[in-house]
């Protein structure tokens, strides 16, 4: 009987994906064969969107991280499908969590509703929030029938636009919840609470959006005790300062450490984001049991992912206010009906997740929004998606990100760097200065500039008024 419900599920799946028109055909011969179907009534999967605050793409054991314990989302990996190049477009402010989540959910870059040369009669808009007019994927799959469920932290997202949830609902307190010591918890119960409901065979989209492992990071006993500090690595491109004036040096993010960082620290601040992490897992691999004990789990698309990277030690860094590969990418993963296993490194942005969601479940992604659908990766039609990735950080900071190269600009400091990321993945070994990549800055730099056009960046490459290089961080103890 079990073989047989896998395999109506399949045919049903397959009509869907294929063409909408004849999903009752594939329904009820399916029934005819296993009984009643267990998808929803018409054809869709369910949607579960799970989404991290401030973790790293390399922070799932079943990703690479030998140090980190996250049985639950190694299972999601497992038999999903990772995307190992996934980015944060950036930032225009130091809370990087808001511009992410707001271009997640509107599937457009920050520019386009926070341009500081808008056009002339228009005002611009303020910073912050993107707005909730057009599509964006709250609307997207409730004008589909989903029934729409968010619920997650409330500082820095995009409320306009989860205001459209068919249910919104926030943490009372972001703050309480990060020192609970079972981050993910709340969120959890309630959604487990909400998959038990009578949805009247309606598909359900379900986006919870975690406010972990952002500090502070408070873990109970039973995940700190999975640890030994002192046995954990340090990051391979650990500095104990970063070498120069990035434009972002004294954030907050940068305080929680003194200078110069040094092991004990870093390894300390591992300890707490490693038994956070492995706290939110725990309670990840609730809500999965959850999804499996209703009969939900081979109807539902789980898609796993975080706004951003994370620092934590990486080139004398704690932070994301920064264009490195550490705290822009972030990981991504997609498992359920229609996504078989296997990994990829085509290169996307988190905004693409909105129209791959939408084209996965059978909704015509819209064409006006900047994100793009990378299914035809997952299905195997194709094995890249973007050429390359321009990538920003408020007026401090420009990149481009290619394959193998990467390119990134300081403006305000007039310096380059140029990283050969096939040789030097932890980007430590500047090219910038040799004379044989003159050229492939040059060529980079224009494609960079084009790329700013497309999505309305009017940064320059340089400034008029060139700042110091060098910074000397406070004083130890200051």
């Amino acid at each position: 009987m079990v073989m047989l419900a896998g395999l109506e599920f399949v045919f049903v799946r397959r009509v869907f994906f294929r063409g909408r028109s004849f999903w009752w055909l594939g329904l009820l011969i399916g029934g005819m064969i296993a009984g009643p179907a267990k998808i929803s009534a018409d054809g869709r999967p369910n949607v579960l969107f799970l989404f991290a605050d401030d973790m790293r793409a390399d922070s799932i054991a079943a990703l690479g991280q030998p140090d980190i314990r996250t049985p639950n989302l190694d299972q999601l990996v497992r038999r999903g499908f990772v995307f190992r190049n996934a980015y944060c477009l950036g930032a225009n402010m130091g809370a990087v969590c808001t511009p992410s989540r707001n271009m997640l959910l509107s599937g457009n870059a920050y520019f386009r509703w926070q341009n500081p040369s808008s056009p002339a009669g228009k005002t611009p808009r303020p910073v912050g929030l993107a707005p909730a007019e057009g599509p964006n994927f709250p609307r997207l799959m409730n004008e589909a029938g989903y029934i729409t469920y968010h619920h997650g932290k409330k500082g820095n997202t995009a409320t306009l636009i989860q205001g459209l949830f068919h249910t919104n609902k926030y943490l009372v307190n972001d703050e309480a919840e990060r020192r609970s010591g079972e981050p993910g918890k709340i969120i959890v119960d309630e959604a487990i609470e909400f998959l038990k409901q009578d949805h009247q065979g309606r598909p359900f989209c379900m986006y919870l959006a975690f406010a972990n492992p952002h500090d502070p990071r408070v873990a109970a006993a039973a995940y700190l005790n999975q640890y030994q500090p002192e046995a954990l690595r340090l990051p391979a491109n650990f500095l104990p300062v970063h070498p120069f004036n990035n434009g972002e040096m004294e954030v907050r993010d940068e305080q929680l450490s003194p200078w110069p960082r040094t092991e004990s620290d870093i390894r300390a601040t591992l300890h707490a984001y490693y038994a956070t992490t492995t706290a939110l897992d725990f309670h990840i691999g609730r809500l999965l049991r959850a999804l499996d004990e209703q009969g939900l789990t081979d109807k539902t698309l789980v898609v796993f992912s975080a706004d951003h990277g994370i620092a934590v030690g990486s080139h004398g860094l704690l932070g994301k206010q920064n264009l490195y590969e550490h705290s822009m990418k972030a990981p991504l993963v997609f498992a359920g009906p229609g996504v078989p296993q296997g990994s990829s490194a085509a290169l996307l942005y988190l905004m693409d997740i909105c129209s791959t969601i939408c084209d996965l479940v059978g909704i015509t992604p819209p064409k006006e929004l900047d994100g793009r659908s990378v299914k035809p990766v997952i299905l195997g039609e194709r094995t890249d998606h973007r050429s390359e990735l321009l990538l920003a950080y408020r007026d401090v900071q420009r990149a481009l990100r290619e394959p193998r190269w990467k390119l990134i600009r300081y403006p305000q400091i007039d310096f380059t760097h140029l990283f050969d990321l096939e040789q030097d993945p932890q980007e430590l070994v500047n090219l910038a200065d040799r004379p044989e990549h003159a050229s492939r800055i040059s060529t980079m730099r224009a494609r960079m500039q084009e790329l700013q056009q497309e999505l309305g960046d009017t940064q320059a490459w340089s400034s008029t008024h060139v700042a110091p290089r060098h910074w000397t961080p406070p004083h130890r103890g200051n």
